[in-house]
C-alpha cells in the first residue's frame, strides 16, 4: 500500500531533523570547516547520497540549523506578538531562555562558533539580523517604558549579558550557578 502524501512529508521531516541534529552535534564539537558531509551522513546513519536529497551543501545545512534554532528561541519572545513586552512576557522569555540554554548546549556552542568565524557568519548574518533587530527594538521599547535614559544601550547590554551567561554556562555547566543568575537577572531587569 503506498504511503500517503502526509506520511511521506512527516517521514521526510523526521529524516531532515535527524540530519540537522547530527550536523549540529558535529559542527559544535569539531567546527564547521573540520566537519565533512561524509561525517554528517555517517553520524546520521544515512548514505552520503541521501544527504543531498535533503541539503545541497554543508553551507545550506548550517544555515538551516541556525535559522531553525533562532526561530525557536525568539518564538518565546513577546508571546502575543504585539511588539509590546510586558513584565510577565519578559520574565517568561528569561525563563525560556535559560531552559533552552540548559537543554540545547550544542546549539549554543554552534552559535558561538558561527559568530567567531567571519566566513561562517556571512552565511547566516542576514537571517540573524532579521531576527535580532526586532528583538532589540522591542526590548529597547520595554526599557524606554521603564524610564531608562538610554533604552537601546540597556537592550544591547541585556543581549550581551545573555551571550556572556551562555558562554560561561557552556564552559562549565556543572559549576555555573545558572538558577541564581537567572533570579539576579530578573531582579535587575524586570
Amino acid at each position: 500500500m503506498p504511503r500517503s502524501e502526509e506520511k511521506f512529508k512527516e517521514l521526510r521531516e523526521q529524516k531532515r531533523i535527524i540530519i540537522m541534529d547530527a550536523a549540529l552535534e558535529l559542527f559544535a564539537e569539531k567546527g564547521f570547516a573540520s566537519t565533512s558531509i561524509s561525517m554528517i551522513a555517517k553520524h546520521a546513519k544515512i548514505s552520503k547520497g541521501l544527504m543531498y536529497n535533503y541539503f545541497d551543501s554543508k553551507e545550506e545545512l548550517i544555515i538551516s540549523i541556525v535559522h531553525d534554532g533562532f526561530d525557536k528561541f525568539l518564538r518565546e519572545f513577546d508571546a502575543n506578538k504585539d511588539s509590546v513586552l510586558t513584565d510577565d512576557e519578559f520574565e517568561y522569555f528569561i525563563d525560556k531562555t535559560f531552559e533552552v540554554l540548559r537543554n540545547n548546549l550544542h546549539f549554543w556552542k554552534l552559535y558561538f562558533m558561527v559568530i567567531a568565524q567571519p566566513q561562517v557568519l556571512k552565511l547566516v548574518d542576514k537571517k540573524l539580523m532579521e531576527l535580532v533587530i526586532p528583538f532589540i527594538t522591542v526590548l529597547s521599547e520595554y526599557f524606554a517604558a521603564k524610564g531608562c535614559k538610554n533604552p537601546m544601550a540597556h537592550a544591547q547590554l541585556f543581549g550581551a549579558m545573555l551571550d556572556g551567561v551562555s558562554l560561561n554556562y557552556m564552559i562549565d555547566p556543572d559549576n555555573f550557578p545558572i538558577e541564581e543568575i537567572k533570579q539576579i537577572i530578573k531582579t535587575k531587569f524586570i
